[in-house]
């Protein structure tokens, strides 16, 4: 009998309240003008281009709103100056650590060489460039992609915003896109065997030692994303201010961007979808409020008793990095877990990451994890049971609450009623039709 054949007849029942659909409203500045924008932020460091130069760009693995665009108006902005761009994938071992893999996760975040202009360079192989650290404090081995170490010029463009895994200066940004996706699976591996130490203390100092080392990085190009995953703001960074004091303040500007759930307390969390497209960890961890990293201190809010994954999106092609992060998944979410990608991402992210991809209890059906969420959240009156569900939690602009939270959407300004109170309707398999609250039909 296969191993998930044998929860096919698992049942949980519990009576479910019913749900009401609110939106949140944040503050939100948008780019309008991302190619007029790309090319003003990076003019002045694009002077040393000269004719003919061949000039890498990064692209790493997370879903980033206007990436495809933003990565063809690099490659524009690079021709004006009289470069060859191409694009380099800067993913540490994701893509199963294979160079064909890594392509085929920037395709399925539509980056292409038919999208950005430009071809991708894709290699797996990584030279050792320095040692960090002193006979008091030994630090990692810097390894860099020979792809990167090989072109004329280098931009690295990523998302800044806080991380995962822990806190400090410099979280996911520009300096991780250098020593974590740059570093490729070695390089990454490396890093992550220090655990969040070496992320919080390590990783700038090995983006500076890269940018040191190879003397061909020109610049960063930073985005910040809002509260509704929009293009907020795009910003060129010198060279020297990778993992330094201009990226930090770019970080502390990117968490006042953020979105948030709009409740402290919350019994039970239903999410639509994780995925590495959406999150590193598949579901961010600012937003549920789990760190689940011993050692590493838990956030205050929000309070969430059960999380319950109903599905693994496409784009993750298996890679269930953060399924431990929830307490319930679904059948059909375990069904599509690539366990080698899934332990590959675990074993190089360190004993966080293999914190993080232990399996939590698979129910066979929506309405059955669900009930398992309300019946194990330890509340002793479930009638008065706090359930919210939402898309994933890169999108929580709209979200489903349950009934026994209206005082509190009512208290708050910024919540807005969109809908009478409802039941969540399943179908003859038990499994909810609508796969979002963002985009549900009107009841």
């Amino acid at each position: 009998m296969d191993l998930l054949d044998q929860v096919s007849e698992l049942r949980s029942e519990a009576s479910l309240p019913r749900m009401v659909r609110v939106r949140q409203h944040f503050d939100a500045p948008v780019v309008t003008d991302i190619d007029g924008t790309v090319a003003r932020e990076l003019a002045p460091f694009l002077t040393a281009i000269t004719p003919g130069s061949r000039v890498g760009i990064t692209a790493g693995s997370r879903g980033i709103a206007n990436i495809g665009r933003i990565l063809r108006a690099i490659g524009d902005a690079v021709r004006t100056h009289g470069g060859d761009p191409f694009i380099i994938p800067a993913m540490g071992s994701h893509g199963g650590a294979t160079a064909d893999g890594q392509t085929e996760v920037l395709h399925s975040y539509g980056i292409s060489p038919e999208t950005t202009g430009m071809p991708i360079v894709s290699s797996m192989e990584v030279r050792e460039i320095a040692h960090l650290g002193d006979d008091h404090d030994r630090g990692p081995t810097v390894f860099m992609s020979e792809t990167a170490l090989a072109a004329d010029g280098l931009i690295i463009c990523g998302r800044v915003k806080p991380h995962t895994d822990f806190r400090g200066p410099v979280e996911s940004g520009l300096a991780k896109i250098m020593t974590i996706g740059l570093g490729k699976h070695r390089g990454a591996q490396t890093v992550h065997a220090y655990g969040t130490r070496g992320l919080a203390h390590w990783m700038p100092r090995a983006a500076q030692a890269m940018v040191q080392v190879s003397g061909t990085v020109l610049a960063g190009l930073a985005i910040l994303e809002n509260a509704y995953d929009q293009t907020a703001r795009l910003v060129g960074v010198a060279a020297s201010e990778i993992g330094g004091a201009g990226e930090a303040a770019l970080l502390e500007e990117a968490k006042g961007l953020m979105a948030s759930l709009p409740f402290d307390d919350i019994d039970v969390l239903v999410v639509d979808e994780m995925g590495k497209n959406i999150s590193g960890t598949g579901m961010d961890t600012n937003i549920i409020g789990r760190m689940l990293i011993r050692g590493v201190p838990e956030f205050v809010r929000p309070n969430i008793r059960s999380i319950v994954v109903r599905d693994l999106t496409d784009e993750s092609h298996g890679n269930g990095a953060g399924i431990g992060l929830a307490d319930i998944m679904t059948q059909h979410a375990a069904r599509k877990l690539d366990l080698r990608a899934t332990y590959i991402n675990g074993l190089t992210s360190g004993i966080g990451g293999v914190q993080r991809v232990q399996l939590p209890i698979v129910m066979p059906t929506d309405v059955d994890a669900i009930c398992a969420g309300v019946l194990t959240c330890g509340r002793g009156d479930p009638e008065n049971v706090r359930v919210v569900r939402i898309a994933n939690t890169l999108e929580i602009g709209t979200i489903e609450v349950s009934e026994t939270l209206l005082d509190a959407v009512r208290a708050n300004p910024r919540l807005e009623i969109l809908s009478a109170p409802y039941p969540l309707v399943f179908d003859a398999s038990g499994n909810l039709p609508v796969k979002s609250p963002a985009h549900a039909a009107a009841h």
